[in-house]
């Protein structure tokens, strides 16, 4: 029977020392959490994936939880947060590994790929597709688009601002956060009104999604308790510094196979057409994606790991298979 004993560690992988959740035996397995999550995010899956012959790790990325957060924002960019997986590859022997990443982690699951296709079996990328070269940054972009208007990116910007509003009650911002990208709730019928000044805005159901215990909120609750929010806000004020700082790899190929996998009710997707194979974002993944295949939760929001466990996987679980056989 293989070792599925879960064990909390604290590893130096860089210049932060990381808090990591690990299991089982076996070939290497790294998850990557988004924001605002934790490696709490991962927790029906990695008993799972040691279950079935894996060894996986899943960190608290910098700036989360009880990890390291340094205080100059640029040492959250992409090159921090890739140095990180890449040394915690190496502390855990080396590699090759299989990378999986949601929300955030999908992006930093991407530029690792491009940067260090030695170090990897494949990759798994949830709810973030593979973004094409583009001739401005985002943060340039939104802000032609949006004018005088609010965009949650955009709002994350200024040091301070958003964490005013986040930390100022942790269980009440991960509750509604949690609610907003639940595929329970019809985004339709949330009005943030006219003059939306903050990323909390809008009115949610009472209580928690079907998928969420109070356990878990209070879970995720106390970790931003402990390190704020600053952290993940960070790794958004580096968009535009990322932009520049991975030009040489814009128009270069993801060259392991790939799962790119969503719900088909994930707010990131859904706002721009139908979650299948013949969405416009994915048909632009297929150009610079050399080897991918997708899956498609049904029903599930932007927290496919979390809302809809069992689904995901036996998706992960088939991809592994491919990529990275136990035997």
């Amino acid at each position: 029977m293989p070792n599925t004993e879960i064990h909390i560690e604290r590893v130096k992988p860089h210049d932060a020392e990381l808090q990591i959740t690990t299991a089982g035996e076996g070939p290497l397995v790294v998850l990557i959490h988004g924001f605002p999550e934790t490696s709490y995010s991962w927790r029906h899956q990695i008993p799972a994936i040691a279950q079935a012959g894996y060894k996986v790790i899943a960190p608290d990325m910098r700036g989360y939880a009880t990890s390291d957060a340094p205080e100059n924002i640029t040492d959250y960019d992409i090159f921090h947060l890739t140095a990180d997986i890449a040394g915690l590859i190496r502390h855990y022997g080396g590699g090759p590994a299989t990378v999986i990443g949601h929300d955030w982690g999908a992006m930093v699951t991407w530029a690792f790929a491009q940067f260090r296709p030695d170090l990897l079996n494949g990759i798994a990328a949830m709810s973030v597709p593979y973004m094409p070269p583009i001739e401005m940054s985002l943060i340039d972009m939104l802000k032609a688009n949006t004018g005088d208007g609010f965009h949650y990116i955009l709002y994350f910007q200024e040091p301070g601002e958003a964490e005013k509003e986040l930390d100022a009650d942790p269980i009440n911002t991960m509750r509604r956060i949690l609610w907003l990208g639940s595929g329970d709730i019809d985004l339709t019928q949330i009005d943030t009104g006219e003059d939306r000044t903050g990323f909390l805005d809008g009115n949610i159901p009472e209580g928690l999604p079907p998928w969420l215990t109070q356990g878990d909120l209070d879970a995720y609750s106390q970790a931003f308790m402990k390190s704020g929010f600053t952290g993940g806000l960070n790794w958004y004020r580096n968009l535009h510094r990322n932009w520049e700082l991975t030009k040489p790899w814009q128009h270069g190929p993801i060259t392991v196979p790939t799962l790119f996998m969503a719900g088909t009710k994930d707010m990131v997707l859904a706002s721009s057409g139908q979650v299948d194979e013949n969405h416009p974002m994915l048909a632009f993944q297929s150009q610079y994606v050399n080897d991918v295949e997708l899956a498609f939760i049904e029903g599930a929001g932007h927290w496919n790991q979390q809302e809809k466990p069992e689904q995901t996987n036996q998706a992960l679980l088939e991809f592994l298979k491919k990529v990275s056989p136990t035997n």
